[in-house]
């Protein structure tokens, strides 16, 4: 079972910025990370895809987000990053992570990004 770590949420005024990262709990005894994403739930919405990157780092993003949130990933640490800019009230929402290691994925437990004057 791997255990996926979030971290970064909180509160950001209109216009303003967040970064997100995730990785496994024990990222050292994990040898291989294939596919990793974002989805985000907005409340009474279902969860959607915010971006994705494969494991040679080929990225696509919801057209919502296009031009604002940039998914990038270190390797060697099996870490991945959500970087946000112009942050909107709509991308309010619980953020999770999710990753394919040995051929399953796994879920984050999610981060609250809450964007709000």
């Amino acid at each position: 079972q791997v255990q996926l770590v979030e971290s970064g949420g909180g509160l950001v005024q209109p216009g303003g910025s967040l970064s997100l990262s995730c990785a496994p709990h024990e990222s050292e005894s994990i040898f291989s990370v294939g596919a990793m994403a974002w989805y985000r739930q907005a409340p009474g919405q279902q969860r959607a895809l915010v971006a994705h990157i494969t494991a040679v780092g080929t990225t696509n993003y919801a057209d919502s987000v296009k031009g604002r949130f940039t998914i990038t990933r270190d390797n060697a640490k099996n870490t991945m990053y959500l970087e946000m800019n112009s942050l909107k009230p709509e991308d309010t929402a619980v953020y999770y992570c999710n990753m394919v290691v040995g051929f399953q994925g796994y879920w984050g437990q999610g981060t609250q990004v809450t964007v709000s004057s």
